[in-house]
């Protein structure tokens, strides 16, 4: 099959979206398929090489992401490519553009739903009156888009039921999870080049990975090191709320025991992870949190906030811990998380297993072989 994924973000920017595009492609292509990704354009110094490119325009509100300029549905990008099935990540203007195209060159479209959207506005929007119209007129939206493609894919148990919650209604839905590549993220990998980097060897280690965004709540994680002794947080990756949580952690008066290492390549990544005794999320603004399968696979446990999409994967005392909103349940999840044993590390691993690249793209291709069956089936 020859598969186009049409999206919202991709290089240079570094978030989920990109990182879960990255892993199918290359879980397709191992299958022997053929896929090209179609995306703003980011200026020609940043293009990367392969990518088919709409013109487009930063979006001042959220730096690092690149918004299509209309009109012009630019089809003739997408009819060069000549897919079998179209692939759009997010549901912003480039969802709007792959819809048209996928019309107009009646190919099957499939959407992966991968951003809880109502929970940015509060931080991103040009708007800052009228919150929880913005809010309904957003599901409106939502709602008229996700019902065109003719499947919608959402990457945990917990997205769908929110959609389907909020009067979604798709052609059809599945569930496939971003993969992870649990031959490269694995725990027989060794982080003392990066404990000794960040003079990190004679202490407890939390690490954080993922785009330093406000929505993420890495507030709650900073303030919870104020009950916690001897732990270091290693905060990794790099986005707009970094001088706010940097001046979080001098407020709180741990300044010297965070870490900000900025952005860490794919190949240096799962050290990281390795030099860790514990990852830790407090976002609650996820649709499956993919750094925290990455972390599984390395054998870290992992400290969630008691939101369903995590406590589908994470279960306490088990795989990794569970902790309430504030700082204080952060910090008791802390101190669990470094001391436990080795059992929770190898069912952290065992976890991961059942979500491989490899498999999670055997599922989108069969996906795929379903929708352009029943295209021709209506024909």
């Amino acid at each position: 099959m020859r598969i186009a994924m049409v999206t919202d973000s991709y290089h240079p920017t570094r978030d989920g979206v990109v990182t879960s595009i990255d892993i199918a492609k290359e879980g397709l292509e191992k299958l022997g398929h053929e896929v090209v990704v179609i995306a703003p354009d980011p200026g020609e110094e940043q293009r990367k090489e392969g990518v088919r490119y709409f013109p487009a325009v930063e979006f001042k509100s959220y730096p690092g992401y690149y918004v299509p300029i209309y009109p012009s549905n630019k089809s003739e990008i997408l009819r060069s490519v000549d897919p079998d099935v179209i692939h759009i990540h997010g549901v912003a203007m480039m969802a709007l553009k792959g819809l048209i195209a996928a019309r107009n060159l009646k190919v099957p479209a499939v959407m992966t739903f991968h951003t809880m959207v109502e929970d940015t506005l509060q931080f991103y929007s040009p708007l800052k009156k009228m919150m929880e119209v913005q809010k309904r007129l957003i599901w409106v939206y939502l709602r008229g888009l996700l019902k065109r493609p003719d499947a919608l894919i959402a990457p945990s148990e917990h997205a769908i039921d929110t959609l389907l919650a909020k009067g979604v209604r798709p052609k059809s839905s599945a569930v496939i999870p971003t993969g992870v590549d649990t031959e490269k993220l694995r725990p027989d990998l060794d982080g003392t080049v990066v404990r000794e980097r960040y003079d990190l060897c004679d202490d407890k280690v939390v690490l954080y990975v993922g785009r330093l965004s406000y929505e993420k709540n890495i507030e709650t994680v900073i303030d919870a090191l104020r009950s916690v002794e001897n732990v270091k947080l290693l905060i990794v990756g790099k986005g707009p709320a970094k001088d706010h949580l940097e001046r979080t952690a001098e407020a709180a008066g741990v300044s010297e025991r965070v870490i900000f290492t900025g952005f860490v390549s794919d190949d240096e990544l799962p050290l990281h992870y390795a030099a860790a005794d514990l990852f830790m999320t407090a976002s609650r603004f996820e649709t499956q949190g993919l750094t925290v399968l990455e972390a599984l696979s390395c054998g870290l446990p992992v400290a969630c906030i008691d939101e369903e999409v995590f406590t589908d994967l994470i279960k306490d005392n088990v795989n990794g811990f569970i902790f309430d909103g504030g700082a204080e349940g952060c910090a008791e999840a802390i101190r669990r998380g470094v001391s436990c044993d080795d059992t929770i590390k190898r069912n952290a691993r065992a976890t991961a297993g059942s979500m491989s690249v490899d498999l999670c793209a055997k599922k989108l291709a069969e996906l795929y072989e379903d929708v352009i069956r029943k295209r021709k089936e209506r024909k």
